[in-house]
């Protein structure tokens, strides 16, 4: 795109370079062709405004040294090719320039250093970083795959590291056992202890958990490429060749809801039933605060799904307004009346108790988990003849398209609240439930 060209400045992976060429006079004079530096930014605007002051700093340069020429004596200075009448304006230019070293102290550009950083070193700064950036759950996923890496080469200095090291750690993550740090025996361990203790099982991580992982240690390296630490991203031509399937999570059957619901579960009970027939997150549930209901007249009650001071949203699209379902008012009333409504609960604590459940009830599908509640809430509105992006509009996903390709965030303002409360209202739970 036009509006994305900056003159003398180009862009390469996902930071911005700048490169002028010096006039030939100037080249030979500093040993150099050109002027090369990073930007330091993926950002075209920051780009623009960082390549405008790097062209100050390049005239300045030029006129410094060819003032520095121009202003010295030109008789027995210089050379007989400069005062030939068959000197050209460059050889006169460059023999002016020879003259200037015996007469004054010539510009000095240091040799660019070789960045001495460790992995470690540049790990450790790119998780402090992150750790203010990233929800815990995020930041434990990224934390996780970088100090893996950084646990077989983190001596090893930044610039040192090649593709063959990106091929060697693709290799080995691939070798690595699922159950890998779940245990207190497994926790911390090194790569290498990791692939030691994986060969006693043939199980191993999916092709999504290695990419998961992969990309992480890219994004890093990609990272530290923006801070001028490296030059390229060494493993950015890396091929990722494991095979990556879907694992979609399994829809509760009528028969399952019943039966979870009516074990009436004291630690999950309230926020399991407030997910089905909401269709939110674990994470957005226990969020609740009792200011995020709020009555809309004869619409009733609405949750204000919100990024609040117990937690943020996935993804924009996440903030929403969704109809309080009938059935969950005498719920709701049982629960705290200011403050978080689950305020010993968190998102951690709901999966584990879910699993324990569903094995005491001995539901082991694959693919059934406590965020099968948001499928099977989804599931219902499709099966009632919901709209697909209505449906997104109240769960929080990202606008779904029409038949005819349309995007509907893009062009809609999204469904009424009483469309809402309609669509709400259709869900029932399984006959036999005992909410």
């Amino acid at each position: 795109m036009s509006s994305a060209r900056i003159r003398y400045a180009y862009l390469k992976g996902q930071t911005w370079l700048y490169r002028r060429n010096y006039p030939k006079e100037v080249a030979a004079l500093l040993g150099q062709q050109a002027l090369k530096q990073s930007l330091k930014t993926s950002d075209a605007k920051v780009a623009r405004q960082r390549a405008a002051e790097v062209n100050i700093h390049y005239e300045e340069t030029v006129d410094q040294v060819l003032s520095g020429a121009l202003s010295l004596p030109q008789r027995d200075t210089l050379s007989d090719a400069s005062t030939s009448e068959w000197a050209t304006p460059s050889e006169l230019a460059l023999a002016r320039l020879r003259a200037t070293l015996k007469h004054s102290e010539p510009v000095r550009y240091h040799p660019i250093q070789q960045p001495k950083t460790t992995v470690q070193d540049a790990t450790r700064r790119y998780l402090i970083l992150r750790q203010n950036e990233l929800r815990p759950s995020g930041f434990k996923s990224v934390r996780y795959s970088v100090e893996l890496f950084s646990s077989k080469y983190g001596k090893r200095k930044l610039a040192e590291l090649t593709r063959e090291d990106g091929r060697e750690f693709l290799g080995l993550i691939a070798q690595l056992n699922p159950y890998i740090g779940k245990s207190q025996k497994t926790y911390g361990l090194s790569l290498d202890a990791s692939v030691d203790w994986s060969q006693s099982s043939k199980a191993r991580i999916t092709g999504k958990t290695q990419h998961r992982i992969w990309s992480q240690v890219n994004h890093w390296l990609n990272w530290c490429v923006y801070e001028g630490e490296l030059e390229v991203n060494p493993f950015s031509s890396v091929r990722f060749e494991a095979k990556i399937r879907s694992q979609p999570y399994a829809v509760p059957s009528d028969k399952e809801v019943r039966r979870l619901l009516n074990m009436r579960d004291p630690a999950i009970d309230h926020v399991l039933l407030i997910c089905l027939l909401s269709g939110m997150r674990a994470g957005e549930a226990t969020g609740l605060l009792r200011e995020d209901l709020v009555s809309k007249g004869n619409l009733g009650a609405f949750f204000l799904v919100r990024p609040n001071r117990l937690r943020l949203l996935k993804t924009d699209a996440a903030e929403r307004q969704v109809p309080v379902h009938l059935v969950l008012e005498p719920v709701l009333a049982k629960l705290p009346s200011a403050g978080p409504l689950f305020p010993d609960l968190k998102v951690n604590d709901i999966t584990k108790r879910f699993t324990k459940l569903r094995q005491t009830l001995g539901f082991e599908r694959s693919g059934l988990v406590f965020h099968s509640t948001r499928k099977w809430f989804i599931t219902q509105c499709e099966r009632t003849g919901v709209p697909e992006h209505f449906t997104a509009n109240i769960v929080g996903h990202k606008s779904a398209r029409s038949e005819n390709g349309i995007t509907y965030g893009i062009y809609s303002a999204g469904i009424s609240d009483e469309q809402k409360r309609s669509i709400v209202d259709q869900i029932r739970l399984p006959g036999g439930c005992s909410p």
